[in-house]
């Protein structure tokens, strides 16, 4: 799981958080999402998935998408709450899951962003 994120204190459409889940041609894809939870689960060359993630606030899941290519699910969740200050981590609980790592290609640091925007 590959995760990065924008914040923007004014604008809603630039508070998101880009997900990935990486999985070689899943089947049977079942996604949950709900404005705290992921759920995630596919089969992929025989073997099952199974992602079940908190968030570390809530989401705004009517304006958050998702889409499946052959070996990716990417997420586009929209942050709920407009705020400047980035989230400190992808979810609620403060232990490091080794599955979850930054997205440098899509990463920014707070001090960029603006000038990203630009």
């Amino acid at each position: 799981v590959l995760w990065a994120q924008r914040s923007n204190a004014e604008d809603e459409t630039k508070n998101l958080v880009f997900l990935t889940v990486r999985i070689i041609d899943p089947e049977d894809v079942k996604i949950d999402l709900t404005s705290t939870h992921l759920v995630f689960d596919a089969k992929s060359g025989g073997q099952d998935y199974h992602l079940n993630l908190e968030f570390y606030k809530e989401i705004d899941t009517e304006n958050s998408q998702y889409h499946t290519t052959g070996s990716h699910v990417f997420f586009l969740l929209r942050k709920k709450e407009k705020e400047q200050e980035y989230w400190p981590r992808l979810i609620k609980e403060k232990s490091k899951l080794h599955y979850i790592r930054t997205d440098f290609d899509k990463w920014c640091d707070e001090d960029e962003q603006e000038e990203d925007n630009a």
